[in-house]
Parts: structure tokens; C-alpha cells; sequence
């Protein structure tokens, strides 16, 4: 998905769509509408998940993503299809340029970490989802021959998966929306559509619906109206507050800055509001003042209790300071699970699955360095390839979108942990948008021929 006007870029434009001979039907019809069909299928994946529609008695938010035979041999089957497809459609030279030094280093800090874990082996599998999953979000980005067929291919499949959910309302609501015989009665009412649970549909959504605007404005007019519409009114309906709060906030910062002409504004607006989101959330198991502030601007200032988890999460830091617990060794690990029960907290960590912080459970995972590089690598790096992309005028569209859903994730990782969590649509989409970034920053978007 590259568009670039300098000679560098035209040169990789003819890498990227390399002519067969003769200019056959194959080239020309055939292997374009393969590609940009199999990109629009990974993208419905992803967010559809390979485990859709759970019980609604299964209320931990992470078994549809973690080591199970579904996930293993679905994601290991769809790694080999799409690493095919790429080595078939893609030309080499452009591939070798889909390698970046930031999921090097990424991945680097992931695996030396499970060296710390109780199971280094167990551990090593279930980061080794991950990495097969990041083939499927590169399929999704390269194997289109243009920013055109991207968008047609994923507004089709996008809309479709909405429907879908939208008529799971009506005809299975026992499986898309929360009832009051499930795990948490508290959420009965709440849609969560084919996802497991509200906090994860909340997040999922919110993208489809920066996704739908990026439609909008890329061309797909009609399509990405109806998708943006959809997506936003399911996530009015999942009761996420902080969620419908954070969506319209990371829209109007991206558009805002778009409209003004000034995106480096918008960059050091993005990282006030993280410092300020940090303080109010996080911050308030550290800060009488924090705590005071943020009890006077909202109802709830223990976030539903993840105050408690926080407390317990932060607490635990000083003891694997420096090289951290290790990937997926810290919650639900038997040492966390052997623990005597704290009856005045109001969460039970020897059942948490995650810190519902992301940052806190990066410093967890991968210790104080470790932590520090992957939340600037995911988080922080982004924005200098944004304002590289920004410089081309035919990019800033689908970078205005990547930048919009990193933003998101920035603020939503406050509350959700979801880190290079195996095929976590959260996780998922977010790297998706990162990666897709980077690309376009280094390579610019592609055209039709």
C-alpha cells in the first residue's frame, strides 16, 4: 500500500507489482484480485478471531487467545498460506524491506524475556503465536497491488463482519450480548457481538469505526460511512465508558491536526493527553493528589477495581526489577495462584489473567529495560514515522489511520493489557497499525498501475 512521488518510490512501485510475461490475464485480472481478496479475508480474521461468538459463561477475556489447538494449528495454517501468497505476489527485494529493525528488536526483548519465565518453553510457544500472527497482519498490508484495492477489499470484509454481529443481536443474542446468568451479571444488557467481553468488543470496534472513516475519506465513500456509523453505535452499546470516551477524543485529535495543517500539534497535544490519562488513571495508586482529582471528575475512581490490581501489580515490580517475570509467567503462574486470598481487595489476583495496564504489565513481563523499549517501540517511534509519512501528500490518509488507532491504544492500554498477546484482535490490530506505518513512512503508498 504505497504512493510516493519521488523516483525511489516509483522504483518500488514496479517492485511491488512485478509484470509477467506478456502481461497475461494471470497478471493483470487473476493474481490482483487474489491478493487484494486474501487481504481483505486477513483483515476479517483478525478481527473476527478464530474462536467467534464464545459461551457467555466463559468470561476470561483471554481464551480466545491463547495456546489452544484451535488458535495453534488455525494461526500456524494461515502463517504458511500468507507467507506463500506474499513469496508468490510480492517481489523479494520488497519483502526483505518488510523486515524492520523495530519487530526485530521487539521480538528480541519478547524471547530473551522467557529465559526469566517458570515455563520457558511454554512461554516460547505462546510467543511464537505472535510471531506467526505479525505474518498474517504483513499479508494483510503488502499483498494488495494498491491503496484502492486495500481499501475496496477491506471495507467489503469489515462491513461484512458487522453485519454479521448485528444479526447475531437478533438471531443468538445468548452469544452476542452480556446476560445476567453469565460470569459477571453486572454486564447483562452490554453488547460484546462475537467477542468474549465487552472490554475487548469496546476497543475491537473503536478501530473498525477509524477504519470506516479511513474508507471514507480513501474513496469507499458509501462503505466506510455505513462501517464508521455501525462500529460507533456497537460501541455505545458495550457500556465501555472509558472507551466511548477515549474513541471521539483520538478521532478529533487526528482530524483536528489534519484540518489545521499542523499534525506535529496534534503529536504534542496526543502526548499531554498520555501524561494527563496516565496521572488520572495509573498514577492515582501513587498520588494522594491524583487520586483526589480523578475522585472529582468520576463516579468510579478505582476503575472497577483494577486500583487493587494496580496496587498488587506495583508491588510485585521490585523483585524482577531488572529482567522482568518473563512472556505470560507472571498471572495465573503458581506462585501467584498458591497465594493466600486478600479478602479486602476487590479482585482475586490469583484468578487475573493481566494487569489491565499495559505498561505496567510491559515493566512485569520484561523487566525495567526491556519495558521501556517495547512501550518505545510500539508506542513512541510511531509518531516519527507518522510525520515521515506525512510529508507525502497521496500517504496521509491511511497514515492518518494508523496514527488514529495508535493514539487509541495508547490511551486504552491504561485499562487493558494486551502487549504481543498471541492473536488478541486488540493486539492485533494495534500491530497492524504500527507496522502498516512503518511501511508507509519508508516506502510511501501504492497506486494503481
Amino acid at each position: 500500500m504505497q504512493r510516493h512521488a519521488s523516483t525511489a518510490s516509483r522504483d518500488y512501485h514496479r517492485l511491488a507489482v512485478p509484470p509477467l510475461p506478456g502481461d497475461s490475464l494471470l497478471t493483470t485480472r487473476i493474481m490482483p484480485s487474489l491478493a487484494a481478496f486474501l487481504s481483505g479475508a486477513g483483515l476479517f480474521l483478525i478481527a473476527l478471531t478464530l474462536m467467534p461468538f464464545p459461551s457467555p459463561y466463559d468470561t476470561d477475556t483471554s481464551a480466545s487467545n491463547d495456546g489452544n489447538i484451535i488458535n495453534q494449528i488455525g494461526y500456524l495454517g494461515l502463517g504458511g498460506i500468507y507467507l506463500f501468497a506474499m513469496l508468490l505476489v510480492v517481489d523479494k527485494r520488497v519483502l526483505k524491506r518488510v523486515v524492520s529493525p523495530t519487530w526485530v528488536i521487539i521480538f528480541a526483548v519478547a524471547f530473551l524475556s522467557c529465559l526469566q519465565s517458570y515455563d520457558p518453553t511454554a512461554s516460547a510457544r505462546g510467543l511464537m503465536l505472535s510471531l506467526i500472527a505479525m505474518i498474517l497482519v504483513a499479508g494483510v498490508l503488502v499483498l494488495p497491488r494498491s491503496e484502492t484495492d486495500f481499501v475496496n477489499a477491506g471495507a467489503n470484509a469489515i462491513l461484512f463482519l458487522l453485519l454479521i454481529n448485528y444479526a447475531a443481536l437478533v438471531i443468538a443474542p445468548d452469544r452476542a450480548i452480556h446476560s445476567a446468568s453469565g460470569g459477571e451479571p453486572w454486564h447483562a444488557g452490554f453488547w460484546k457481538g462475537h467477542l468474549i467481553h465487552k472490554n475487548v468488543t469496546a476497543p475491537v470496534f473503536s478501530v473498525l469505526c477509524m477504519f470506516g472513516i479511513y474508507c471514507y475519506r480513501a474513496g469507499a465513500s458509501v462503505r466506510g460511512a455505513l462501517i464508521a456509523l455501525l462500529a460507533a453505535n456497537f460501541v455505545l452499546h458495550t457500556g465501555s465508558k472509558t472507551t466511548i470516551g477515549f474513541l471521539p477524543l483520538a478521532i478529533m485529535l487526528v482530524l483536528g491536526g489534519r484540518a489545521v495543517g499542523k499534525p506535529g500539534l496534534m503529536v504534542l497535544a496526543h502526548f499531554i493527553f498520555t501524561i494527563l490519562i496516565f496521572c488520572l488513571t495509573l498514577g492515582t495508586i501513587y498520588s494522594e493528589t491524583f487520586l483526589s482529582i480523578t475522585s472529582m471528575l468520576l463516579e468510579d475512581s478505582t476503575f472497577t477495581g483494577r486500583d487493587d490490581i494496580w496496587k498488587f501489580a506495583s508491588a510485585s515490580l521490585p523483585h524482577h526489577l531488572w529482567f522482568g517475570h518473563g512472556y505470560a509467567s507472571f498471572w495465573l503462574s503458581p506462585v501467584i495462584r498458591g497465594m493466600e486470598a486478600n479478602f479486602e481487595a476487590n479482585w482475586d489476583v490469583r484468578g487475573i489473567v493481566s494487569g489491565h495496564n499495559s505498561y505496567l504489565d510491559a515493566v512485569l513481563t520484561f523487566g525495567l529495560p526491556g519495558g521501556v523499549i517495547i512501550i518505545l517501540m510500539l508506542f513512541v517511534k510511531p509518531f516519527h514515522d507518522y510525520m515521515r509519512a506525512n510529508r507525502q501528500a497521496q500517504s496521509r490518509h491511511f497514515a492518518d489511520f494508523c496514527i488514529m488507532v495508535i493514539i487509541f491504544m495508547t490511551y486504552n492500554g491504561m485499562m487493558e493489557s494486551f502487549f504481543l498477546n498471541r492473536a488478541d484482535p486488540m493486539w492485533l490490530l494495534t500491530a497492524l497499525a504500527i507496522f502498516g506505518l512503518g511501511l508507509v513512512a519508508r516506502m510511501g503508498v501504492r497506486v494503481p498501475r
